[in-house]
């Protein structure tokens, strides 16, 4: 069976075995050139991620912003990019995915300005928001523009791979960078390295990416827009309060609002001419396997990782600079297993190649919960063996969605794959997240300390870090509760760890079942 969409590169094959072989164009020089333009941007969305948190001290000094508007100043980027990224994967279908680009890159230029030059807590969120708006139009206008460029499936492959490796090497550099800036200027440069990137974008993209756009797109739907804005936003600030203060009434009646809106949202793209996602996509196969594996990776990876950084820092007593230092090897690893995987796929069978990477997954998951009897010997292997089968899984799953929507389309298919790897992380924070405070707290329950003040038992019964707090606090009077608090983290770790691993196999077993009629096939 065929996918059903013209234009697939990696395509089902036939009942009768017979696949497409038109020979597609191959990219000439000026493609890989706009390939170069295009990790650009992608790069610099990465470290806006991550490199803020490392100016929160200084910013805080200067701004003094309250709890709640501290949290709205790290958070408020990644929910403005998970709630737009379909409206401008769309946006871009129908007014073009090179002006999207452009336009998105002058705005965040812009919002960097206003936020480097923030005075006040109110205006930094203010930025930080737009620069959210503004980010959600990087991800899916360049993964499209690459589907439409690369029409060769081993050169998208290869394109799509740095494109995802740009992302990874954004998240490894920016916390470097922002480190340095930080040493010599105020916390508001870290944001102002958006400048010099943006500029060279809007200065090459006109002659070296050609501009696409859906001729058939028809009018948007703004009630199908809200809506689709109004869900997501409702899920991940509901699932974000779940992973940050436990499950309320508050959290799960935004998750529960998120979801009826989402419904009336699927169910308003049916009844429309022109809708702002095209249900259909979903009923190829190899599109929702390899949506459903991308966003399992990015449960299982993000949830994970909120242990390591504790586990290394709380656990084992390492500095920050030396965790993040310990972090390279998974760091490069990944980055290394992208670049790498259309060199692998030109051998192997996709379902072979992500099924094998979701299984290298399971057993680096399930390394992690020997923790207890390895320490970081066994946390680096760990993270180094599921880092391995994470990159070229990531790659290939990407290169099934975008090649699975008709190149007109794009936009939207590249916006329902990033959207899908943003609720992966938020759900594996929030349940992992859960699941561990859990555990920590259940065998916390009974641990006693006699002499200690009942609220730092209590603060240590709550949390690794309040146990820290308080052993720092009370000196050697807490050390006892200190080593206990360690072992109840790293047991509720496992836990954590162990469920990932059966995650992760179920994962291989989807790919190697429902992918197993993928090929490579030549562009209709």
């Amino acid at each position: 069976m065929s996918t059903g969409v013209s234009g697939a590169s990696i395509a089902e094959v036939s009942p009768d075995g017979v696949a497409p072989n038109k020979v597609p164009p191959k990219a000439t020089a000026r493609e890989w050139m706009g390939l170069a333009v295009i990790a650009l941007p992608c790069l610099l969305y990465s470290m806006d991620l991550t490199v803020l948190n490392l100016a929160v001290p200084a910013l805080s000094a200067d701004l003094k912003p309250s709890a709640t508007q501290l949290l709205w100043i790290v958070d408020i980027y990644g929910f403005m990019v998970a709630g737009w990224l379909i409206i401008m994967g769309s946006l871009g279908d129908r007014i073009g995915r090179r002006l999207l680009l452009m336009t998105g890159a002058a705005a965040f230029g812009l919002a960097s300005i206003l936020a480097a030059i923030s005075t006040t807590a109110e205006m930094l969120i203010f930025a930080r928001a737009l620069l959210g708006i503004a980010g959600a139009t990087i991800a899916p206008s360049t993964l499209s523009l690459i589907r439409n460029m690369f029409r060769d499936e081993r050169q998208r492959t290869l394109a799509i791979s740095v494109w995802g490796t740009s992302y990874a090497a954004g998240g490894l550099i920016g916390p470097i960078l922002g480190g340095i800036l930080l040493e010599f200027f105020p916390w508001g440069s870290v944001f102002l390295l958006a400048l010099p990137v943006m500029v060279l974008v809007l200065a090459t993209a006109p002659w070296l990416l050609p501009e696409y756009r859906d001729p058939d797109a028809g009018r948007a739907d703004l009630l199908s827009a809200a809506l689709s804005l109004a869900a997501v936003l409702s899920v991940v600030y509901g699932l974000k309060q779940i992973a940050e203060h436990g499950p309320s009434a508050m959290a799960g009646l935004f998750v529960v609002a998120g979801i009826g809106l989402g419904f009336a949202f699927i169910r308003r793209q049916g009844q429309l001419a022109d809708p702002l996602i095209d249900l259909r996509l979903f009923r190829t196969r190899a599109f929702s396997t390899a949506l459903t594996i991308n966003l399992l990776g990015c449960l299982v990876m993000f949830g994970t990782f909120l242990f390591i950084a504790q586990y290394m820092q709380l656990v084992l007593g390492l500095s920050p600079l030396a965790a993040a230092l310990w972090s390279l090897p998974s760091a490069a690893t990944i980055t290394a297993g992208s670049l790498l995987a259309p060199f692998v796929v030109q051998r192997f069978p996709p379902a072979t190649v992500i099924a094998s990477g979701m299984g290298l997954l399971a057993i680096g998951m399930a390394l992690l919960t020997q923790l207890s009897h390895g320490g970081l010997p066994v946390l680096i292997a760990g993270t180094v063996i599921l880092s391995i089968g994470l990159g070229p899984t990531f790659v290939l799953t990407t290169d099934i969605i975008v090649s699975s929507a008709p190149p007109e389309r794009a936009g939207a298919a590249s916006a329902i794959s990033e959207t899908g790897a943003e609720f992966g992380g938020v759900l594996g924070i929030a349940i992992l997240g859960s699941i561990g405070v859990a555990v920590y707290r259940s065998l916390m329950s009974e641990v006693l300390a006699p002499g200690l003040p009942p609220q730092s038992l209590e603060a240590a019964r709550g949390s690794l870090g309040g146990a820290a707090a308080v052993a720092q606090e009370l000196s050697g009077a807490a050390s006892g509760l200190l080593t206990m608090a360690k072992a109840a983290f790293t047991e509720a770790m496992a836990v954590a760890t162990g469920l990932c691993a059966i995650l992760a196999v179920a994962g291989a077993l989807a790919a190697g079942i429902l992918l197993r009629k993928l090929r490579r096939a030549s562009v209709q």
